[in-house]
């Protein structure tokens, strides 16, 4: 039984809301990053940017997370940033060609995600938890919700359309052909049979948001301790989510740009993966479809390798996925990656760029090898998290990617 909560959100003023939300600052480079801030006085990036918004010079941990809250205060003094006087919950859709994304954003039980109710399929870095712990606690906010998934209930659903119909509180087109759209759901009525059909989703899953979901825990853990009593309805026990069917969400393909090939030469290299693998030169580029299949692209050619049946089970959820398979028969034996996330050698490519774009990385001589991957599916991440194991590291790119300050959910007083 999954437990959500309304809350009053802090927004941006619809005039001024297609100005404050941002992407990622990580998905910027420096200069869009720069020209961001120079020309938009709004963006939500002099937020969570504030040392190249004030000028201030480099700031880390606490220090930083300190001029963070300053900033977002200011917003508010400003009426850049209001929050609402009622409690509610927020309809969100993002639309792109081929793809919409339409569902709610709630804030979502802790206990659930420690009880179970909410489930993982990715490995937290400790380091990073106690870093977003400590922005949490200094800040005083969620600015971007955690993607969580859940099997499709009709009735939510039919509520959802039921507002898509009225003119939205939001509606907006940003650079990158994305449609936004946010409807407030603050009659009683509604939010109370909301988190009542919720209250009948058995098992929620986290497909983006793994760091924020844990930290969210964490800082939890640290006030609840800190507390001489807790009532169970305090901030600090939910964080901001978007809450979308599993039906809608999408999972691409993540692929793999190696930068050399170890010091062998290319039929040195050949021989290695042909022990795990079958190898097929193709004479154009090459999608894999079939089990256990993935593709390379090396000196010009493609190639099919599929994983011969004596290096795996497939009935292991975890070492049967074509990421698992190819970090422990290629990527470490043979190229000496060790760990995906920290190796400098190694970039990831989402399937969204497809892969002309992944054989154009190659060619262009930053790159030596690619490795491309089936996407992972949906049912494929549910068995992973129902087991209780962990996707080797960059197994998913997922979306809908959502904004930060479209809605903010306030862990305090304001």
């Amino acid at each position: 039984m999954m437990k959500i909560k309304a809350f009053k959100g802090v927004r941006p003023t619809r005039d001024k809301a297609h100005l404050v939300a941002s992407r990622s600052y990580l998905s910027y480079s420096d200069t869009a990053l720069r020209e961001k801030l120079l020309n938009n006085p709004y963006t939500f990036l002099h937020i969570i940017n504030p040392e190249e918004s004030t000028g201030s010079g480099p700031l880390t941990g606490i220090e930083k997370y300190k001029r963070v809250r300053d900033i977002y205060l200011k917003f508010k003094s400003q009426g850049v940033l209001v929050k609402d006087q009622k409690e509610g919950l927020y309809i969100y859709r993002q639309a792109s060609e081929g793809n919409t994304y339409l569902g709610v954003i709630a804030a979502s039980s802790v206990d659930d995600y420690m009880n179970g109710v909410i489930k993982v399929h990715e490995q937290t870095i400790a380091s990073r938890e106690e870093m977003f712990t400590d922005y949490l606690e200094h800040t005083g906010f969620n600015a971007e919700p955690v993607l969580l998934t859940y099997s499709m209930i009709p009735r939510i659903n039919e509520l959802i359309e039921s507002y898509v119909e009225r003119r939205p509180e939001y509606d907006f087109t940003t650079t990158n052909k994305v449609l936004h759209q946010l409807w407030c759901i603050d009659t009683e009525d509604d939010v109370e049979e909301i988190q009542r059909l919720f209250r009948g989703v058995k098992t929620a899953y986290v497909a983006d948001g793994h760091h924020r979901s844990a930290s969210s825990m964490l800082y939890c853990h640290r006030k609840r301790k800190e507390s001489m009593r807790v009532e169970g309805d305090e901030p600090y026990n939910y964080f901001m989510s978007f809450l979308i069917d599993d039906e809608q969400m999408r999972i691409y393909d993540y692929n793999r740009l190696i930068r050399d090939i170890n010091g062998l030469t290319v039929e040195e290299f050949i021989m290695k993966v042909n022990e795990s693998y079958i190898l097929q030169k193709k004479e154009d580029i090459h999608k894999p479809i079939a089990q256990a299949e993935i593709s390379m692209y090396l000196d010009g050619v493609w190639y099919s390798l599929t994983a011969k049946d004596r290096i795996y089970t497939p009935s292991d959820c975890v070492s049967s996925l074509d990421a698992a398979l190819l970090s422990n028969h290629v990527l470490k034996p043979i190229l000496g990656v060790k760990d995906l996330r920290k190796d400098e050698r190694v970039d990831f490519l989402d399937g969204k760029q497809g892969l002309t774009a992944l054989q154009y990385a190659v060619d262009s001589g930053v790159y030596r090898v690619a490795f491309a991957l089936k996407p992972v599916t949906i049912n494929q991440l549910k068995e992973v998290a129902d087991q209780k194991e962990i996707m080797p590291p960059k197994s998913t790119y997922i979306e809908p990617k959502l904004r930060s300050g479209l809605v903010i959910y306030s862990l305090g007083q304001d």
